[in-house]
């Protein structure tokens, strides 16, 4: 099945005086003649207007595991329905959902759906929450942001998982309406930002600075760690340190295994040492979550308390085995740990299922 795009009217954007529209949503600020297309392929000009060419199609929708996202600190256990659209505005050389995210073929986008389906489907799937990821929720803010809305009014979560590479004022509109997001800072140099995503690095550590000082948006931060790209013990004491001083030590940290793929293919898969080394430096930088993911390690995929010591969510890869975290989200020795809990773990588990959302209303 084909499904025909949506141009539906965009938001944040302007006239520049040589006549060509700017998208002021992402630092990029791609300028387009008629018919041209931004760098993310989705927001496009049309006359004297900018589309969001993707707005009610998805490239399918799956509920996941929480942890998948990886959230481990927002409702631990509970089932959260995804998706994602087209497009993307970084260009990563390492995009490990490369078919979504690079895809120039609107025949990618299988299913369609209104935001009122979405949320009356993970209402009907028990779904704590609906994340906006696959590729970037920022390209395709619009459509976000009217689903958002209608999670709300259902009593829904919403989670942007993103790289968080957008400017000031669509920033404010996007977190206004998340309650969670777990934001990929991908390295700590300039220089990995242009060489290996084409974007920098300045807007996505003002991203962190603004969801952690004028928000009340539960985040959390994962890096993917390249071999020999920024895995280096400099990178990751300075990225560390930064991450304590700016945002403080109760954010969730997860680092994970990059394997080759996309335009990386000649580098070999990160190394389960290289995760370990990476987490303890980061809690010698006084960071008091810190994981690992993309390789089997209970230690580092289980979330301890900072005081005592004694392991609270035990994971299995997304499972959690075992939970002990108190019903007020403390630790028996009365450490508070940071986060969203429930009085009771979730119990969704490892499972991943696919679902199909026929909706006539688009």
């Amino acid at each position: 099945m084909t499904v025909q795009a949506s141009n539906h009217p965009a938001r944040y954007w302007h006239f520049n005086d040589d006549g060509r529209i700017q998208c002021d949503l992402c630092p990029r600020d791609c300028k387009l003649h008629e018919g041209q297309r931004g760098a993310c392929f989705v927001r496009q000009r049309l006359g004297d207007r900018m589309v969001l060419t993707t707005y009610g199609r998805s490239s399918g929708f799956c509920i996941d595991p929480i942890e998948k996202k990886p959230l481990n600190h927002f409702y631990p256990g509970s089932s959260i329905l995804s998706f994602g659209t087209a497009g993307c505005n970084l260009a990563c050389k390492f995009c490990q959902n490369w078919d979504i995210s690079k895809s120039r073929a609107m025949d990618t986008l299988m299913d369609q759906a209104s935001p009122e389906a979405i949320a009356e489907a993970a209402a009907a799937y028990n779904c704590k929450s609906v994340a906006f990821t696959y590729n970037d929720p920022v390209i395709f803010a619009e459509y976000a942001l009217d689903v958002a809305d209608a999670c709300h009014e259902r009593g829904i979560q919403t989670v942007a998982v993103t790289a968080g590479y957008m400017h000031a004022e669509p920033r404010i509109d996007f977190y206004a309406r998340m309650d969670a997001a777990n934001v990929d800072l991908k390295a700590f140099t300039d220089e990995f930002y242009v060489k290996q995503t084409g974007a920098h690095l300045q807007p996505v550590l003002e991203t962190l600075q603004y969801l952690q000082h004028e928000t009340d948006v539960w985040y959390e931060i994962t890096t993917l760690l390249i071999p020999g790209l920024n895995d280096s013990d400099a990178e990751l004491h300075a990225m560390t340190e930064w991450i304590g001083e700016n945002l403080g030590p109760n954010v969730p940290l997860h680092f994970t295994a990059f394997h080759p793929d996309y335009k990386l293919r000649d580098l070999s898969a990160t190394p389960a040492a290289t995760l370990t080394r990476a987490r303890r430096i980061a809690q010698s930088k006084g960071l008091r979550y810190v994981y690992t993911g993309n390789v089997v390690d209970r230690d580092g995929g289980s979330t301890h308390c900072p005081t005592c010591e004694q392991p609270l969510i035990v994971r299995d890869w997304h499972r959690i085995v075992d939970y002990r975290l108190q019903h007020n989200g403390q630790c028996g020795c009365g450490e508070p740990i940071a986060g969203r809990f429930d009085r009771q773990q979730g119990d969704f588990g490892r499972r991943r299922i696919p679902i199909r959302i026929a909706d006539e209303r688009l």
